[in-house]
């Protein structure tokens, strides 16, 4: 039986989903079986992960389910073997020991449910760093209450969750994973690790360079700022899906350019936290200046 059962749902993007596979099969980690759900697929996506000999997929070619297709994810879900459930967008990238630092997380911290920090991608190769801590209340709140920012490849919990808590809802239309993470954060033991693991980029359909509100803002800093890295700034070749540039860096860089991704990222990090100290600083100067008495 494997450790991890890693689950990618995928519908029409055979221009992406090998990039996609191949991180998986690319990790630290070995021990695992891939489940690709097929969620009516009319491209060449069974060509593609025929194309792929590795004894640990298990291709699901399934017929349309309505919205998102979360039905067929739990096809696949209630086949799993693994005693750990990670999951792996059909346009995203899993950095190489992605299953290996999660696995170690939820032994460390005996939890249920781990993710690690995001990594948005936009368009033309920007990248950049969130952080939800669900650790602590007030961010723990406005994820159960208002909104998710965590990508679902950033995710892994144990099988034993689906028995507790349910699998994916099957009748809504979006955020299928928002409904199900909600049900295990409120009420299982979960963990976050601060390092990212994975990378994501913004959905075809959403036709956006950014995905999120959230990566907008802050590829505006980035956007703004000479300083930002260049790992973390990647050109992105006209007619080429950004999944093929950071494809062919893992492949040839690995587990070395995520060290120097990582570094970055924390870069990135001190240097907002230091030009918002700065900001403080002046506004309170300001504020200092003007309850001057005047002579």
């Amino acid at each position: 039986m494997p450790r991890f059962s890693v689950l990618m749902p995928t519908h029409n993007r055979a221009d992406v989903v090998g990039f996609a596979i191949r991180s998986v099969l690319a990790q630290t980690e070995p021990d695992f079986e891939l489940l690709i759900v097929g969620d009516g697929c009319t491209d060449g996506t069974a060509e593609v992960v025929a194309s792929f000999s590795d004894a640990r997929i298990r291709w699901f070619d399934l017929p349309k389910a309505p919205h998102f297709g979360y039905a067929n994810r739990n096809i696949g879900l209630r086949q799993a073997r693994g005693e750990l459930i990670a999951y792996a967008a059909h346009d995203d990238l899993l950095l190489p020991d992605h299953l290996d630092r999660l696995a170690a997380g939820i032994d460390a911290r005996s939890c249920d449910w781990i993710y690690s920090r995001p990594l948005w991608v936009s368009t033309d190769g920007v990248i950049v760093p969130f952080a939800v801590n669900l650790e602590l209340a007030d961010e723990r709140r406005f994820f159960l209450e208002r909104a998710n920012s965590i990508p679902m490849g950033c995710v892994v919990h144990r099988k034993s969750c689906f028995e507790r808590f349910g699998y994916w809802p099957e009748d809504v239309k979006e955020s299928g994973d928002w409904h199900i993470w909600r049900r295990i954060v409120a009420k299982a033991p979960i963990a976050y690790d601060p390092v990212p693991t994975m990378l994501h980029f913004s959905a075809n359909w959403k036709q956006s360079r950014h995905g999120h509100p959230i990566a907008r803002a802050l590829a505006h800093v980035a956007d703004g700022n000479k300083w930002w890295p260049r790992s973390m700034n990647v050109s992105i070749g006209k007619g080429e899906p950004e999944q093929a540039v950071f494809s062919r860096l893992l492949a040839d860089r690995g587990l070395e350019w995520c060290a120097q991704l990582r570094r970055d990222v924390d870069v990135v990090s001190n240097r907002r936290a230091w030009e918002m100290s700065l900001a403080v600083l002046q506004r309170l100067n300001k504020q200092d200046e003007a309850a001057k008495p005047r002579p």
